[in-house]
């Protein structure tokens, strides 16, 4: 069976996105950018919820005339080829080759889990992370702690109402000397 990998950056004070969408805050230097790319080299899916679907697919496609970010540029080749799934209630097709889910999620994602391949890398998307955190259906969790405070914004994972999640700390290191990344189990 394949794993879900949850990868999320945050800010200090808990947030995926500052209080007006913001995500220029992110410090993707060698370091992290390596542990990034060794996810990525278990995965051989990524999913995405609609929302960060469409920052994702409005950059990377054309990310080398963007930026000249060493980051970028090692990635958007691999993000161009990897398989993407996109769970959305509202959206009924995705460009980039992804396909979407998310009329019975539960079942399209256990589908998914059960058909060959690596790892399935969960990229954002803090409501879908939530949800499927509730369905007990994610295995791992890596948080990288940037040193920001956003002082409010989207928080990592929205509570809902009965949710608790124990998980257990494997590893915490330091990338780049600014960014804590910890990486846990589910319980």
């Amino acid at each position: 069976m394949r794993k879900i990998v949850h990868f999320v950056h945050t800010s200090l004070d808990g947030f995926v996105e500052g209080p007006k969408g913001e995500f220029d805050w992110p410090l993707m230097g060698p370091e992290l950018s390596a542990y990034s790319f060794g996810l990525d080299e278990r995965a051989t899916t990524l999913l995405y919820g609609r929302v960060v679907w469409e920052m994702m697919a409005s950059f990377w496609p054309h990310a080398e005339s963007m930026s000249d970010d060493p980051h970028d540029l090692a990635y958007a080749p691999k993000w161009r080829v990897m398989p993407k799934v996109v769970a959305s209630r509202t959206l009924q097709s995705a460009e980039h080759g992804a396909r979407v889910i998310g009329r019975d999620l539960a079942a399209e994602v256990a589908e998914l889990r059960a058909g060959p391949g690596g790892d399935i890398l969960l990229m954002g998307g803090s409501g879908l992370a939530a949800s499927l955190m509730g369905l007990g259906l994610v295995e791992e969790v890596h948080v990288g702690v940037h040193p920001v405070v956003l002082g409010g914004g989207k928080p990592f994972l929205p509570p809902a109402e009965g949710s608790r999640y124990t998980l257990r700390l494997e590893e915490s290191r330091v990338c780049d000397g600014q960014v804590v990344v910890s990486r846990y189990r589910t319980a």
